[in-house]
């Protein structure tokens, strides 16, 4: 939806109430320009990522008859049942992928093909290209449908990442049982390993699902508008070009995460800081006012959205709340397209600071 103008006192009262400030002093950098992120070409696919998400597998261990034992068989039936969901999840994934690839292949050889007439001409309303245009648009939703099966299998992946925190949390308490002998905590050891290692499988698992999901929904969105567009030209006998609509844009641009922002994003304030030290953080009200005063300033903006978690105590730790702030990052991209900002003026990094008392996400003007 488009940005709209909304009542100071009511922006106020949201930014007084929310985890969230904005700077007003230095909000465009003046110096070292961000080069962007990769971007998709407009009219044809967007990449999907690669990764076969095996499930690394569970080391068998040995009764020893004591109490902190039955436990730790226990648990590690709990593992190779989590890593049979991520088994199911990595092959649902692989499946949705290559059905993509396949109807976007479909998808692009129907256009083509009108195309291809419309440039050596032909006449106004031609019924063949007018049935190829509806074959191409029975294409593409077949293209939505695929995305759609990738939200669900999100939804079910989220799930298991919530397990997997779980039987973690459970493996590290299991150590502080009593009555255990040395051939139990050995066994434990071997077992937080592993279950550390799945913990982190999945996580990437749904960062690569949702880096999909977002470019792949940025990408039919565009389709629809250059089909409408398509359709104007078969009804008049002449090549277009794209959609204005679709011009200049593209997905998402998600970096690897980095051991720090880039030095020009560093040299100024942060547009927004969204602290998110409680459930629900209200932001959107601040994040609204701050977007759009920056944008009645410079139209061309662009933004970058850098998701900032403290330093954990543990491996294990760190990962985890470095996921959960990939998510609230995620959740504000989702806001700001929301808000009718372009997704090819969005780009996301991740890092992590010391100093930081809670998860974060910072948004800068570029």
């Amino acid at each position: 939806m488009a940005l709209k103008t909304t009542h100071a006192a009511a922006l106020c009262a949201v930014l007084l109430a929310g985890g969230c400030s904005f700077a007003e002093e230095a909000l465009f950098p003046t110096s070292g320009t961000v080069q962007p992120g990769a971007s998709t070409p407009a009219g044809s696919p967007p990449s999907l990522g690669s990764t076969s998400f095996e499930p690394p597998g569970v080391t068998a261990g040995t009764a020893t008859g004591t109490y902190v034992g039955q436990k730790v068989n226990n648990l590690r039936g709990d593992l190779q049942q989590l890593q049979a969901m991520l088994a199911r999840h990595n092959q649902g994934l692989q499946g949705i992928r290559n059905d993509t690839v396949q109807d976007s292949q479909r998808y692009h050889g129907t256009v083509a093909a009108i195309n291809a007439r419309l440039q050596v001409g032909t006449t106004p309303g031609n019924p063949i290209l007018n049935q190829q245009w509806n074959a191409a648009q029975g294409e593409l939703d077949r293209i939505n449908e695929d995305v759609l099966k990738m939200t669900r299998l999100a939804n079910e992946v989220t799930s298991s990442s919530a397990l997997s925190a779980y039987l973690l949390e459970s493996v590290r308490a299991a150590r502080q049982l009593s009555g255990a002998v040395d051939e139990d905590h050995r066994q434990l050891r071997i077992l937080e390993d592993e279950t550390n290692r799945t913990v982190v499988l999945i996580e990437r698992l749904l960062t690569e699902l949702s880096d999909d999901v977002n470019r792949q929904q940025s990408y039919v969105a565009n389709e629809r508008t250059n089909l409408n567009t398509l359709a104007l030209a078969i009804k008049n006998g002449q090549l277009y070009g794209s959609s204005f609509a679709g011009r200049n844009t593209a997905a998402v641009s998600y970096d690897a995460p980095v051991a720090a922002p880039r030095a020009a994003v560093m040299a100024d304030s942060p547009l927004v800081t969204i602290r998110f030290d409680k459930p629900n953080v209200n932001y959107e009200g601040a994040l609204y006012a701050a977007v759009k005063g920056a944008l009645d300033r410079r139209p061309s903006a662009s933004f970058d959205v850098i998701a900032v978690s403290p330093t954990g105590s543990t491996p294990g730790g760190q990962a985890l709340g470095s996921t959960a702030v990939r998510r609230n990052a995620e959740s504000v991209v989702r806001s700001l397209s929301n808000m009718g900002l372009p997704a090819n003026r969005i780009r996301v990094s991740q890092t992590t600071n010391a100093g930081a008392q809670t998860g974060e996400v910072q948004v800068f003007v570029r």
